[in-house]
């Protein structure tokens, strides 16, 4: 317990609330001059405060031994655990996170509790209450909570780093930076997206750089009366002078027999996901260009109708059927 001397006056006033429980309406103010007095000459005696830094000065002493202790026991821990996590080649923004956030934190609360005993706080009615106020938080910030746990998960998974170029939930990005709690994206449009990681987790995930290069297919349509090795030669020369795609890596095939058309998709290939867009664009307008130039024609939908010879109207086949 705190040394007595340095809370007199909380002593007295425990003293004079026993003495009487309930006072009289005329004796309150002579109870509150009373405490006002024995406060001033508390306040006015040096000798009762130097009595009472001197008693108090082991507690804060040892308090002080605590933290520098724990300081000192957490810079230990933290350098033996770096060395292990970084030839387990875990992400270093997450090895960043446990060492520098988390283990910081815990130590520093055991640091806090352990000196707060030391100096006389009831420790564990506190971290009683810490308990209650942890509950009520956590109920409060569910969201949250959930996020930093996928932000966990996508260190310990890694389905990505910074740099790659993914497509989650309907966004596709340049992955600019990955936080406990959101992953920063940037856009094809240069612009910059907050998604919050749960929701990247919960959504499938496409990481158009994990293998290098990138494969581009563009569907193209041909009319029935076409020849599809024609159209294909014709094609591949239309996009031979592009050069956002790899030279020697495109391909034309048939895809399906559509309802007004043989559908083609040409493969094209790219080293970098962020041309992929262009690249597309590009060899649209080159095929189209070409093909037009051929004389190959590209289909639009249609329906064609045919009537066999109808030998009796329905009106006169209904009339004949009623005069039986």
């Amino acid at each position: 317990m705190l040394p007595a001397a340095v809370f007199t006056l909380l002593l007295q006033a425990a003293q004079a609330a026993g003495a009487v429980q309930q006072p009289a309406p005329g004796e309150e103010k002579e109870k509150l001059v009373e405490e006002s007095t024995g406060f001033f000459k508390v306040l006015m005696n040096p000798e009762e405060w130097a009595h009472g830094a001197l008693e108090l000065a082991p507690h804060v002493g040892r308090a002080l031994i605590v933290l520098v202790f724990f300081w000192g026991l957490y810079i230990s821990v933290r350098t033996a655990l770096q060395k292990v996590l970084e030839r387990s080649r875990l992400d270093p923004a997450l090895t960043r996170l446990l060492l520098f956030s988390f283990l910081r934190w815990a130590f520093l609360f055991m640091a806090i509790v352990m000196a707060a005993g030391e100096l006389g706080f009831n420790v564990t009615a506190a971290l009683a209450g810490l308990g209650v106020a942890g509950i009520a938080v956590g109920l409060a910030a569910q969201d949250t909570i959930a996020n930093v746990i996928a932000g966990i998960t996508i260190f310990l998974d890694r389905p990505f780093k910074v740099g790659d170029w993914v497509t989650s939930g309907g966004i596709t990005g340049l992955v600019a930076e990955i936080k406990v709690r959101s992953t920063r994206i940037r856009t094809r449009n240069n612009t910059f997206m907050v998604v919050p990681n749960k929701q990247i987790v919960d959504s499938v995930i496409v990481n158009h750089s994990l293998y290098g290069d990138v494969r581009v297919d563009i569907p193209i349509g041909i009319a029935y009366k076409e020849s599809v090795r024609e159209a294909r030669r014709v094609i591949l020369d239309a996009i031979s002078g592009i050069d956002l795609i790899l030279e020697g890596r495109s391909d034309v095939v048939l895809d399906a027999l559509g309802d007004s058309s043989q559908n083609l998709v040409l493969r094209v290939w790219v080293d970098d996901p962020y041309k992929e867009t262009f690249a597309r664009f590009e060899c649209l307008e080159a095929v189209k260009v070409g093909l037009d130039a051929a004389g190959i024609q590209i289909p639009f939908p249609h329906l064609q109708l045919f009537f066999d010879k109808i030998e009796d109207q329905p009106a006169e086949a209904l009339r004949r059927a009623l005069a039986r």
